[in-house]
Parts: structure tokens; sequence; C-alpha cells
């Protein structure tokens, strides 16, 4: 049982971060004129590295700094505005729906590469 997890465990830890970032985008364009709000986002390939245990950077001593450190528990990052509004928001809403349309086509193209990896797994089990 295992090996049909780990067989699938990539897609679907990048389709629950995809989503998690879905919702953060779709958060910011919903509060694009809420005064004082903070546009969020996340490090998609960050934060997939941390999911599936690798280190973008690897430590030699015991003193030396981790990369990740200080990112907090689910990596939330502000977005610097290239236009700061006067009422303190910083939600650009052309860069949030530029964002959040390329954070869905990959959501659907990871969706789509979860789907044949459990149709071919399914296949097999059939004897196919």
């Amino acid at each position: 049982m295992n090996a049909l997890k780990e067989h699938i465990s990539f897609q679907a830890s990048a389709l629950s971060l995809r989503e998690r970032r879905n919702t953060m985008l779709a958060s910011n364009i919903a509060n694009a004129s809420t005064p004082g709000y903070k546009a969020r986002d996340m490090d998609f390939e960050r934060e997939m590295s941390r999911q599936v245990g690798e280190s973008p950077v690897s430590t030699t001593k015991a003193r030396h700094l981790d990369s990740l450190a200080g990112t907090g528990g689910d990596a939330v990052q502000y977005r610097q505005p290239l236009n700061p509004s006067l009422d303190g928001n910083t939600v650009e809403l052309s860069v949030e729906q530029m964002e959040f349309s390329e954070n869905t086509l990959r959501y659907m193209t990871t969706l789509t590469f979860l789907n044949r990896r459990i149709s071919g797994l399914m296949t097999a089990i059939r004897g196919e």
C-alpha cells in the first residue's frame, strides 16, 4: 500500500498546495477595495520542497542557518506592490488576476497528471 501512496504522493501534495495558493489569491482579489488589506501569497517551489523533505540549500555545519527559517507554519508571504495605494491596500488587481490564472492552469495540469497516474494504476490492477 505504501508503494501506491508513494506513486501519487508528489502530485497529491502539489495539488493541495495549488489549492491553498488559489484560496489566497482569490481572497486577494475579493479584498481589492478593502482599505489596509495586505495581499498574501506563498512561494510554491519552496513549500513543495519543504513538503517532500528537500531543502533548497543544505547545511554542512550545525551552526549554519536553514534557508526556510522564519517562514512560519504556512509560509504566508506578503506581496510588495508595484504601485502602492493611499489607503494601504497592497492588492494590484491585474497582478492578482494573472497569478490566479497561472495557478489555476497549473492546478488543472497537476490534476491531469494525477488522474493519469491513477488511471495507469487502475489499468495495472485490472491486468489490461
